[in-house]
């Protein structure tokens, strides 16, 4: 008898976006541990469509589908933990909308492993078979907190679709579609010469790039710090450092039997990958996070809080798209400082986006950017988007 009324509760549910199946349904909750901790960047969505995101850096997640997603499965993979899949229609009806991950117990046979630099050269060598290559269309929400003095004084969102082959090759082809920034309360407006998700290519060290960013891996040391998994795949968790520069290190984590990448830290910067429905691995979220050296402070502006102004960018990917029907993209917005361009607030837009929980750093920005000169932060998206 229980289980009748629930698949009538469910059926009561689903009937209203039937009519209309483009109708959106919001999938939102928390990715935690078994010791109620938090779980960040995690890839969670329905592999088989690639509708999705990752999750927060404080764990939580949500990204809308439609009713035609209500029997597909909702899929959530993280290295370190056991993967977990549930009925998009049956994670609706649960009460609390939290996600367990079980850790994952991983102990490499050392005898078997291959040298560490082995490791990460077979990564690049197969970075066009594990990576997905062929031309296709991502749409990812790309913004940018701007700090002076630990205090928020500028925020920038846009989204963005980008035509591109993956890192084995370079940049693709950027548009951005839609913009909206707060007012600009920061003591030095430094404007980039170019939009910053040029860092999302160009930091990364799989990708070939002309950049200042760019690095031989080949020269690098490497040494084995760590074992993790993916999905059933052992994976070893490789240091290298620069023999150049002493500061300079980055970690990967690439997978014992395919070589794929799952994970890169450089510095600050982080790229997590995920796998998609084809079983290559695709970007999944990208943060990045840099202040300025004295010397690109203009000279007037030294000894003030110029010097302590700080970014912090991240992009949630939601879709990829490989049909070549649907793939186009116009190029804009690339070159120019992505708080500077010039496409009016279509508050609608936004308004249906879904947007990634607000995590405490977001939620201290947005509160800091609104309690300057007690302007509501959408009250600053209408007046400054003309």
């Amino acid at each position: 008898m229980k289980k009748q009324i629930t698949y009538v509760l469910l059926i009561l549910f689903v009937l209203p976006f039937c009519a209309n199946s483009q109708s959106k349904i919001e999938i939102s909750g928390i990715i935690i541990d078994e010791f109620n901790e938090p779980i960040p960047y995690v890839a969670v969505g329905i592999v088989e469509k690639y509708i999705g995101t990752a999750s927060t850096e404080d764990g939580g997640f949500s990204f809308l589908v439609t009713a035609a997603e209500m029997q597909d499965t909702l899929s959530i993979s993280s290295l370190g933990y056991d993967p977990f899949k549930i009925k998009v229609a049956d994670y609706l009806m649960l009460e609390k909308k939290e996600i367990v991950l079980k850790e994952t117990v991983t102990e490499l046979n050392e005898i078997t492993l291959l040298s560490p630099k082995d490791y990460v050269l077979n990564a690049i060598k197969s970075l066009r078979d594990n990576t997905l290559s062929q031309a296709h269309k991502l749409e990812l929400l790309y913004r940018r907190a701007a700090e002076e003095d630990g205090k928020a004084k500028f925020f920038v969102e846009n989204y963005i679709k980008i035509r591109d082959k993956g890192p084995a090759y370079q940049m693709g082809v950027v548009e951005v579609t839609a913009a909206r920034k707060s007012a600009d309360y920061r003591y030095w407006k430094r404007k980039q010469w170019r939009h910053s998700i040029h860092d999302m290519f160009h930091v990364n060290p799989f990708r070939p790039s002309d950049s200042q960013h760019a690095r031989n891996l080949k020269k690098f040391t490497y040494k084995k710090i760590g074992d993790s998994s993916y999905d059933g795949e052992d994976v070893v968790i490789i240091e290298g450092r620069n023999p150049r520069i002493d500061w300079e290190k980055m970690t990967f984590y690439i997978g014992v039997d395919t070589y794929k990448v799952y994970r890169i830290e450089r510095g600050r910067s982080l790229y997590v990958y995920k796998k998609h429905k084809t079983g290559k691995m695709v970007l999944s979220y990208f943060k990045n996070e840099w202040s300025f050296p004295k010397h690109q402070i203009p000279k007037e502006l030294r000894g003030t809080l110029a010097e302590t102004l700080r970014y912090k960018t991240e992009a949630f990917i939601y879709s990829v798209e490989t049909d070549k029907k649907k793939i186009r993209v116009i190029p804009f917005g690339v070159e120019t400082d992505m708080g500077s361009l010039d496409l009016k607030y279509d508050a609608n837009f936004w308004k249906n986006l879904s947007m990634p929980p607000d995590t405490k750093f977001y939620t201290r920005i947005k509160n800091e950017l609104e309690g300057l000169f007690g302007v509501p932060l959408e009250k600053q998206y209408q007046i400054v988007n003309q």
